[in-house]
């Protein structure tokens, strides 16, 4: 099946967003034959600018600075927006932390639409990693279900070439295409599942392709296969999105120390990973602060995005009432 997991619109400010715009993008992608699931726009205003959207429009307000969140994250808590705050260059100390465990606290749904960024590479559709660089328009797949006909993944790479290049030929005149963010978008089970493409393509499953050449066979292509790509374009590792990978996750195969592995030399970072509300902030505190030394070290794009159902302490099973994460019995960092 072809889908596009979204199409975002960037604007600088939200009084200039162009939701016809958007539908005029998707009337173009649906005539060739895909899906749309989401649409999104991503301005760099302030929280809450976008209420009067209609609610099926995904919002960001892309990177936001320590102290603003600090000042306003009581108009966070009330809005439908996405945000990031970029580490890279700052020293990271406690306060930072502080602010995860204040969502968790007060709106632990929303969780979901905050992460910690480092070296963010800006113009990627994909919430809540989203920055506003300059107008216009990208595309993000849903890449996973193109797999569904593959035997190997040299095939499955080759569908994913030819559908870049339908996406390109079918918007290439359109002045405010910014391109494709070629990630991969894994999501529930099945045919959107990567770990169930990885069990059908790897000799051993899941555990065994870590120490192969699987992941960045995918990221090398991915990143050098498109002829207009933007934003993230590497492999995501969603704990809790991809439910087969959550299930690894409970039988103790996804551990941190895995995903953080698997995202230095294929991945985008810790992603929808669940965190007990008796976590030690000291902890996370640490992790953050090795993610910002890998992402210097290689100069790589890095998130880290812990989510909480604001109940569920270390060994007690979640109940996020989200359809987009599988409820684990949460495990300490």
């Amino acid at each position: 099946m072809k889908i596009i997991r979204t199409i975002c619109q960037f604007k600088k400010d939200s009084k200039d967003l162009e939701l016809d715009r958007i539908s005029q993008i998707e009337m173009k992608l649906q005539q060739i034959g895909f899906t749309i699931q989401t649409k999104r726009v991503c301005h760099a205003g302030n929280f809450g600018e976008c209420e009067n959207l209609s609610a099926d429009i995904m919002v960001s307000v892309g990177t936001k600075k320590l102290e603003y969140v600090k000042t306003n994250i009581n108009d966070f808590f009330k809005t439908r927006d996405n945000f990031n705050i970029e580490l890279s260059s700052e020293n990271i100390d406690i306060t930072h932390v502080e602010i995860l465990f204040e969502i968790i606290k007060n709106a632990p749904h929303k969780t979901f639409n905050f992460t910690y960024v480092f070296n963010n590479t800006p113009s990627s559709p994909y919430m809540p990693s989203a920055q506003y660089a300059r107008d216009g328009f990208a595309i993000g797949l849903q890449p996973t279900d193109l797999a569904k006909e593959a035997r190997n993944l040299n095939e499955w790479l080759d569908i994913l070439k030819n559908t870049y290049n339908e996406i390109n030929d079918v918007l290439s005149n359109d002045n405010d295409y910014l391109g494709i963010d070629t990630s991969i978008a894994p999501l529930f089970e099945g045919d959107s599942s990567l770990i169930n493409i990885v069990n059908r393509f790897c000799k051993g499953g899941f555990e065994a392709s870590v120490t192969t050449n699987f992941y960045t066979r995918i990221t090398n292509f991915i990143k050098n296969q498109n002829v207009k790509t933007i934003g993230l374009c590497g492999i995501m590792l969603p704990c809790l999105e991809d439910f087969e990978l959550a299930k690894e996750y409970e039988k103790g195969n996804f551990n941190i120390e895995r995903n953080i592995y698997l995202s230095l030399h294929s991945g985008l970072g810790i992603d929808t990973y669940p965190i007990g509300v008796d976590e030690s902030p000291d902890r996370v505190l640490d992790i953050l602060k090795l993610i910002q030394a890998l992402s210097n070290k290689y100069k790589k794009s890095l998130s880290v995005r812990f989510v909480s159902d604001g109940v569920a302490k270390i060994s007690e099973k979640s109940n996020f009432k989200n359809q987009y994460l599988y409820d684990v019995v949460i495990k300490g960092l």
